[in-house]
């Protein structure tokens, strides 16, 4: 895909729904108790991978354009191989909802997510006596009945994803089961799960979950801040972005406060709530920028923004520092890696270090090349730096941003698409 540079950018803005949510909307319906609409969802390659699990499984679910009907299903089948597609969500999550439901299933993906740890889900599903085996670590997971009994556990990384497992095994095991993270991490599951009826409650950095059935519930996803991010931080570069009912719920935001620590100017508008995820229009203006310090307490709230982070960084004034951020390292590719070699390469000044970066900032990028490594997010991170550079360039394997961005290319104005 070919980027033009842009001396401005501008305009109002509608992104694809929030994939967490979508993922759990799908998912959590599907069982549960009577039949849901899921409105705005976001319907790329990794949703598509939950929703035809679920099927699989003996859900009910639907799609006609942006809406998903499900109805859900008590009792999940036995099935021989769940296929995952590329999505670590769909994986993790799914096998701690498998675990407490009885049910004898094989979990596997593709290459890159047989590629990804999953160790760190299972060991915790252990703990309340789930029988569920990896292979030397990675996917195929297989999963059996075992009765499940509720426990404490404490993670050792702040993931929405495990914690999610822990929580969805929690709802089918006997007894009291409370999870504890380093940090906390996005609360999508907490809000949803107690919308629909769950015996859940969230306090700091624990969540305590006790043996209890979901009803239906509609749903409303509002747009992924993570999909947002790419428009704001091209908006902070080149102009004035306005971007339209976004998520803002306070484990997703730490965009916001990087924008507050580099003095990117900022407005919420129009704020709301819906199913209790708070909503809002964000106003980016063009900025000045300082440098950026980020450490480990702040990466769970901005994780999968961190690539295009990483872009604003190198055209502020100064060093910018982002540690704590070993995550990174275990997503669709090594993004510490790859968000490095694609700043460098487009003449940027990018050191990747053991859990982050250091970033000089050289106020501008020349442009050139970038490779995608087939990581939806270092595409979109890319395609905004090309357009922020001096002569713009090209994105080899662009495509791959559809796993959670259909359209992303054509709605950023660029010919092709």
């Amino acid at each position: 895909m070919k980027i033009a540079p842009r001396l401005s950018f501008g305009g109002e803005f509608t992104v694809p729904g929030d994939k967490s949510i979508t993922h759990r909307a799908i998912m959590f319906n599907a069982a549960a108790e009577g039949e849901a609409h899921v409105t705005g969802a976001l319907l790329g390659e990794d949703c598509l991978s939950t929703a035809s699990c679920m099927r699989a499984l003996g859900a009910r679910v639907e799609i006609e354009g942006e809406c998903v009907r499900v109805r859900g299903t008590q009792a999940f089948r036995n099935v021989p191989l769940l296929d995952c597609g590329n999505s670590g969500t769909t994986i993790r999550l799914l096998a701690g909802l498998l675990a407490g439901r009885g049910v004898s299933a094989a979990l596997t993906g593709d290459a890159s997510l047989r590629s990804r740890p999953m160790e760190r889900v299972a060991q915790p599903l252990r703990l309340l006596g789930a029988d569920i085996r990896t292979t030397e670590g990675h996917a195929p997971l297989r999963i059996a009945p075992a009765p499940l009994c509720g426990c404490n556990v404490d993670t050792k990384v702040a993931s929405a994803q495990v914690k999610s497992a822990v929580i969805l095994a929690a709802l089918g095991a006997e007894g009291e089961t409370t999870v504890t993270e380093p940090q906390r991490s996005r609360d999508h599951t907490e809000r949803m799960l107690a919308a629909m009826g769950a015996d859940i409650r969230a306090r700091g950095c624990t969540v305590t979950v006790r043996k209890s059935g979901l009803r239906a519930a509609d749903v409303r996803v509002p747009a992924d801040i993570s999909s947002a991010a790419y428009f704001l931080v091209l908006g902070a570069l080149r102009g004035e972005v306005l971007c339209k009912n976004v998520g803002v719920n306070p484990t997703r935001t730490g965009l916001l406060r990087v924008f507050d620590k580099m003095g990117v100017r900022y407005a919420l508008e129009n704020a709301y709530t819906e199913c209790g995820e708070p909503v809002a229009d964000i106003r980016v203006y063009r900025s000045p920028l300082q440098p950026l310090r980020l450490g480990a307490e702040e990466i769970p709230s901005l994780i999968d923004e961190l690539p295009v982070i990483a872009v604003l960084c190198a055209f502020a004034e100064g060093e910018s520092v982002i540690s704590g951020a070993q995550e990174l390292k275990v997503k669709e590719s090594d993004r510490i890696a790859s968000t490095a070699e694609m700043l460098n390469a487009l003449g940027g000044n990018c050191v990747p270090t053991e859990d982050g970066f250091v970033i000089r900032g050289v106020r501008r990028l020349a442009g050139g090349r970038v490779r995608s490594l087939k990581d939806h997010r270092i595409a979109m991170s890319g395609a905004v730096a090309l357009a922020a550079s001096e002569r713009g360039g090209e994105i080899e394997d662009a495509a791959c941003s559809n796993i959670s961005f259909p359209g992303f290319y054509g709605l950023m104005g660029v010919k092709g698409e």
